[in-house]
């Protein structure tokens, strides 16, 4: 044991290991600053994460309002997935696949113009 009084050098103190439904969690709260509209009540994204090491391959599940550019919003939600496990979790996130389960109409104003088509 080397160091000063007892003390235990950086490299052989191990390692701090973050638990998947963490990740999970930051990834899912990162998924719904993305969207730009709040979902539905009870409709927040939802994330599954596989993490090896210093990766997390993440899957989120979400509902978009529509009409709405879905490949942006997709987009931006991966771009937010991946900034926010890098910065919050020290992880690299070279996967982020997003499942939108469905399309709900957006805001007040898709009701008042009746059917879209």
């Amino acid at each position: 044991m080397s160091g000063v009084l007892g003390r235990i050098p950086a490299a052989e103190r191990g390692e701090t290991r973050i638990a998947d439904r963490v990740v999970a969690k930051i990834a899912a709260q990162a998924a719904k600053e993305a969207v730009d509209e709040p979902p539905k009540e009870g409709a927040s994204p939802r994330a599954t994460v596989t993490v090896h090491r210093d990766t997390a391959r993440v899957r989120v599940s979400l509902e978009l309002g529509y009409p709405t550019d879905i490949g942006r919003q997709c987009g931006a939600v991966r771009r937010r997935v991946v900034e926010r496990v890098r910065a919050l979790a020290g992880m690299e996130v070279p996967e982020v696949a997003v499942l939108v389960e469905r399309l709900h109409p957006a805001g007040a104003s898709a009701a008042a113009q009746g059917r879209i088509r």
